[in-house]
C-alpha cells in the first residue's frame, strides 16, 4: 500500500511528516474525495440522491412548535413531522417525544434489550481521519491476531455467556483483508449465534463472500452525510471516497446481508443534519429492500490520543436524547442501538424510551478480553484502543442492571433451519 511505509512503524519519517503537513494544509495534494478509486464497485442507485436532497434543504430554525405539536399529534409520523421533532422547537417537548417513543418502542419490542459485545481483531488502517485513535499517522500499539488468538478471544467472550458478537478491524485491506475477516467469521460461528461486521466498505462480491462465512450483518458508520466536511476529516486513503462509503449497506444487501445498520458520527458536523440524513437513508432503503432488517446507532466523539486536532460540535444528553425519541416516532420498527460511549446512567434510561440493544463488556482494544474478563494476565502484546469508553460493565453486570431496569435481556432470538 502507498503508505503502508509508515503504517506500523514507530515515528514518522521525515518523508512521512512532509506528506502529512502536506495534506493537513494544501487540500490541492488531496485526492478528489467524489472519485472513486480503481477496484471500488459504483452500483445505480437514487437513494443518495434522496437523502442529500433533503439534508441540503433541511433548514431546521423555520420549524415552530406548531410544527412539532402536529407531528406529536399524527399518527404516522412524517418526513416533515421528523424535520420538525429534530429541530430545536422540538426541545420543550423533549418529556411528550420520550413518552411517544416510549409507547412505540414498547409496542414493537415489548420490554426487551439485547445485549452484544464488540471484538477488535486487527487495528492497522491505511487512512488519516483526523478524529479516529487508529489513523496511520498515529503512534500506537499495532496489532493483528492469529486465527489462533482470535478463538482464544472468542472463546473468552462465549464463555460469558454472550451469543453475539461484533467483529471489527482497522480499515487495512493490506493487513486484513477479505479472507482475513471471512475466517475469524467462520470461527465466530462455532461461539456465537449471531455475528455481526464492522469493516472497511467493500464490494457485493465480497459481501457475498462474508455472509456465505456465516455473517449475519454489517454496519457502517458515514461518519458525516455533509460531504463538504467528510473532505476536510479524511485526508488520505480508501475511506476518503464518500460515495462509495454512502452505499456500503445497499451493497451489502445486494450481496445477501440480512442486515445492515447506519450511523453518524455526532459532533464531526452540523448534528441535526447529520441525525436527519442517517434516519432517512434508512428510509428510502426500507422502502427499496423492505425484506432487510435495518438499524440506527447514535455515537458521539469520545476521546482519542492525539486529541488536539479534534473540534466537536456539541451535542449534549439532551440534543442525544431529542435524536432518539426522534428516530424511534419516525422508524417505529428500527432497531436502535446505544454504545459504551455513552454513560451508564443515560444507557439505562434510554433502553427504557427508544434503544433495544447494548454493548456490554466492550474492550475496544486488541486482544485483551482474557484480562479484562478474567483478570488474569498474560505476557502478550496487546493492541491500542481505538477511542475511551465510558460504560465498562460487564456483560454479568448488564444482564443484571437491565434486569433491575424491568427490562428482558436478550441474548439472542435467531433460529437456524
Amino acid at each position: 500500500m502507498e503508505n503502508q511505509f509508515f503504517v506500523d512503524s514507530e515515528y514518522l519519517s521525515p518523508a512521512a511528516l512532509e506528506k502529512k503537513h502536506k495534506l493537513e494544509t494544501d487540500p490541492s495534494s488531496r485526492k478528489n474525495h467524489m472519485e472513486y478509486l480503481p477496484g471500488m464497485e459504483i452500483i445505480e442507485s437514487d437513494v443518495c440522491q434522496q437523502v442529500m436532497y433533503q439534508m441540503n434543504s433541511f433548514d431546521y430554525s423555520f420549524y415552530t412548535a406548531r410544527d412539532v405539536r402536529a407531528a406529536l399529534d399524527h399518527e404516522t409520523c412524517s418526513v416533515e413531522d421528523f424535520k420538525a421533532l429534530l429541530s430545536p422547537a422540538a426541545e420543550p417537548f423533549l418529556e411528550e417525544m420520550a413518552q411517544k417513543a416510549r409507547m412505540e418502542t414498547s409496542k414493537h419490542f415489548g420490554n426487551t434489550v439485547y445485549l452484544f459485545t464488540p471484538l477488535y481483531i486487527a487495528n492497522y488502517c491505511e487512512n488519516y481521519c483526523v478524529y479516529c485513535g487508529f489513523n496511520c499517522y498515529n503512534h500506537i500499539n499495532r496489532m493483528k491476531l492469529t486465527m489462533e488468538q482470535i478463538e482464544h478471544e472468542m472463546k473468552v467472550i462465549a464463555d460469558s455467556g454472550m451469543e453475539e458478537i461484533l467483529i471489527l478491524t482497522g480499515e487495512s485491506r493490506a493487513q486484513s483483508d477479505v479472507q482475513y475477516i471471512g475466517e475469524a467469521v467462520k470461527l465466530a460461528r462455532k461461539y456465537f449465534r449471531m455475528v455481526g461486521l464492522e469493516i472497511y466498505p467493500v464490494n457485493t462480491d465480497e459481501y457475498k463472500y462474508l455472509h456465505e462465512c456465516g455473517a449475519d450483518y454489517v454496519t457502517v458508520f458515514q461518519e458525516t452525510y455533509d460531504a463538504d466536511k467528510y473532505e476536510t476529516l479524511h485526508l488520505f486513503g480508501h475511506k476518503r471516497v464518500w460515495p462509495y462509503r454512502f452505499d456500503a449497506q445497499e451493497r451489502a444487501l445486494c450481496g445477501g446481508m440480512r442486515g445492515v445498520a447506519f450511523s453518524a458520527l455526532l459532533g464531526l458536523s452540523d448534528f441535526r443534519k447529520d441525525a436527519l440524513a442517517s434516519a432517512l437513508h434508512v428510509y428510502y432503503l426500507q422502502r427499496k429492500y423492505p425484506h432487510a432488517e435495518m438499524s440506527l446507532s447514535c455515537p458521539r466523539l469520545r476521546p482519542i490520543i492525539n486529541n488536539d486536532k479534534i473540534n466537536p460540535l456539541d451535542v449534549g444528553e439532551k440534543q442525544l436524547c431529542q435524536i432518539l425519541c426522534a428516530y424511534r416516532i419516525f422508524l417505529p420498527f428500527v432497531g436502535i442501538t446505544v454504545s459504551s460511549r455513552e454513560s451508564a446512567e443515560f444507557r439505562n434510561g434510554i433502553v427504557k424510551i427508544a434503544a433495544t440493544k447494548i454493548s456490554a463488556g466492550v474492550s475496544t482494544g486488541i486482544g485483551d478480553h482474557e484480562s479484562k474478563y478474567t483478570g488474569k494476565e498474560d505476557d502478550a502484546v496487546k493492541g491500542d484502543e481505538q477511542f475511551e469508553i465510558d460504560d465498562d460493565r460487564s456483560f454479568e453486570t448488564m444482564y443484571k442492571d437491565m434486569s433491575g431496569e424491568g427490562l428482558q435481556p436478550v441474548l439472542n432470538d435467531y433460529v437456524y433451519v
